[in-house]
């Protein structure tokens, strides 16, 4: 006979939890009976989540990092920053790879002014100095580095020393709180955020499937599920975490964005006929 919820608790408390899925299974119960509200319990829950997550696992990887070059010229940064709508930029000097430092958008305004008199432009006495973390970094100890830095960008290097990506402490705080949407975040109007040359788009997971599936020109059903992100949250097994991807109905899906909760940005890009071919041979 299994024991009661009250029994389970009392134990608990009585001897202490001896594992993390015990702990996990008391935080639970309280909430179950009123001691936490949801919020509260999906908080604590992330911020153990952070301290299994190491920077590889949540950073924004090279090739979606905006840089600016070394430069002596502000117009040359304006339009990469006005473009981009960011607030920080890796400064990158003779290679990509080479970041010299942090530079701040607002900064720039007082160069642009028509009343700027005589004073002169140079980026390098108002970069900021780079937080450089290894991909292997724990994000709870990074959380720390961060207040004890007053960095909010962190420049994750590879093996050899070379840009892997960035993480900022907004990609920190969002696997515990959740997404955090700013002025600059994707229209919630809109689905279809952007398409290349090269027949890659990027959607939002919450695109309606019958919305997906006119602009795909797909055939997706959606008796089980409403958005995409449903479809391949499902397809997965779990919620993925950035960079995975999966190939469902002759399109690969690659997650760009999301939390421990939800999918929240997808890339979509046809799939090759022999990840198609893998793909059914497992069903």
């Amino acid at each position: 006979m299994s024991k009661s919820w009250l029994d389970r608790l009392g134990q608990a408390i009585a001897g202490g939890p001896r594992d993390r899925e015990e702990l996990i299974e008391l935080l639970r119960l309280s909430h179950d009976r009123g001691l936490l509200d949801a919020d509260a319990l999906a908080m604590i829950e992330g911020v153990m989540h952070v301290s299994e997550l190491q920077a590889r696992d949540i950073m924004i990887p090279r090739s979606q990092v905006t840089v600016v070059p070394r430069t002596n010229d502000p117009w040359e940064l304006l339009p990469t920053i006005a473009g981009s709508g960011f607030s920080r930029f890796p400064v990158t000097g003779d290679s990509r790879d080479d970041v010299i430092g942090i530079f701040i958008a607002k900064d720039l305004l007082p160069f642009l002014s028509k009343d700027n008199g005589a004073k002169e432009f140079n980026i390098r006495e108002l970069l900021r100095p780079a937080l450089f973390i290894p991909e292997s970094k724990r994000l709870d100890v990074l959380l720390k580095l961060f207040q004890e830095s007053r960095n909010h960008m962190a420049i994750v290097v590879d093996e050899y020393g070379g840009l892997a990506g960035i993480v900022t402490i907004e990609d920190v705080i969002e696997q515990i709180v959740g997404e955090i949407d700013d002025e600059h975040d994707f229209d919630e109007d809109s689905y279809i955020l952007s398409r290349d040359g090269e027949g890659r788009t990027i959607v939002k997971a919450l695109t309606p499937i019958e919305d997906f599936n006119e602009y795909f020109e797909t055939e997706y059903s959606d008796d089980e599920f409403d958005t995409i992100g449903g479809v391949v949250a499902h397809q997965f097994g779990h919620v993925p975490r950035r960079n995975e991807s999966v190939v469902v109905g002759g399109l690969r899906f690659q997650v760009i964005r999301a939390d421990n909760r939800r999918i929240h940005l997808l890339s979509v890009t046809p799939a090759s006929e022999t990840a198609t071919e893998a793909a059914a041979q497992k069903h």
